[in-house]
């Protein structure tokens, strides 16, 4: 019962989910904890999902840090997150890679998952790409395609779960934070025009991503309701991360590589497996770097 038992708190019945976020000076000392131990000031954050953290290959000179060393950061628990933070120069930018993430599944409350965001504004982060695995629901996706993401359907946050529920902060962001611009049109466009440039085309797409809190993957009814409400995509993270980023005023861009196609019909034998996810990200890895590496080089930071 513990773990029910509320508190109030300026005449409000908060629960200690709510209330333990991390106030600002202590996301500051984290901080400086982590700068203590790279002589790099990244301007730059990638965050890597399942299979996509061959993404650290491309950093240049690479300085690596155990999510495990650093004060209050989530330890990722499944295959496919190595869980480190890679500091060096990607196409001669100054980045901070998140070599796997933390989800809401793996049972850590949502300022844990979204602290990482909250330390690359502090470390002077100004824009942030994204990444993660999804199961296609737009029946025109294939697997091994590449979406830019354009917009998100928040689904666990229709009941509350969203990482800004409870105290705001006005040193991190507004209380009220629009989120019709949070995918920058900028970096979408020009990643497209990349695409395009890179012959990437026919297996690069734009489109809708859903999260959900997972881990058991979407029934068929899930997936044809969120295919009718406009989702192109679902997986189990980002969102909470976005949210976050947008909230302190990063610039965001989403890249989901399609790594299975969600089962749509109810006699279907097919099943989603996290393998399948793992074995796409390996086969289209080369072709996510390519196209981030290129983008990160014409950006300016």
């Amino acid at each position: 019962m513990d773990d029910l038992k509320l508190h109030r708190s300026k005449g409000m019945i908060i629960s200690p989910e709510i209330t333990s976020a991390l106030p600002y000076s202590e996301v500051e000392d984290i901080t400086k904890e982590i700068l203590e131990k790279t002589h790099f000031r990244p301007k730059l954050g990638i965050i890597c999902g399942s299979g996509l953290g061959g993404l650290a290959e491309s950093i240049e000179n690479a300085e690596v840090i155990d999510y495990s060393e650093i004060t209050g950061f989530p330890v990722s628990t499944v295959p496919g997150h190595a869980g480190r933070l890679v500091f060096g120069k990607l196409s001669g930018k100054p980045v901070v890679l998140m070599q796997g993430r933390a989800h809401i599944y793996e049972g850590y409350p949502l300022h844990k998952i979204t602290l990482p965001v909250r330390v690359m504004k502090l470390m002077g982060v100004t824009t942030l790409i994204v990444t993660n695995a999804a199961g296609g629901l737009n029946e025109n996706y294939r697997v091994g395609d590449i979406m830019i993401i354009k917009d998100h359907i928040n689904l666990p946050g229709f009941s509350g779960v969203n990482p800004l529920v409870g105290p705001n902060d006005i040193k991190f962001g507004p209380r009220f934070p629009a989120m019709s611009t949070a995918y920058d049109m900028g970096l979408r466009q020009t990643a497209k025009r990349i695409a395009k440039e890179l012959g990437f085309s026919d297996f690069v797409r734009e489109g809708v991503y859903v999260m959900l809190g997972g881990p058991s993957f979407e029934t068929v009814t899930e997936c044809r309701m969120l295919r009718m409400v406009g989702a192109d995509a679902t997986g189990m993270s980002t969102v909470p991360e976005v949210i976050i980023a947008n909230h302190c005023g990063i610039r965001i861009m989403g890249l989901s590589l399609i790594t299975n196609c969600c089962v749509m019909e109810y006699d279907s034998p097919k099943v989603a497996n996290h393998k399948e996810v793992l074995e796409t990200g390996q086969m289209r890895s080369k072709d996510l770097q390519k196209l981030v590496s290129t983008m990160v080089k014409e950006l300016e930071l």
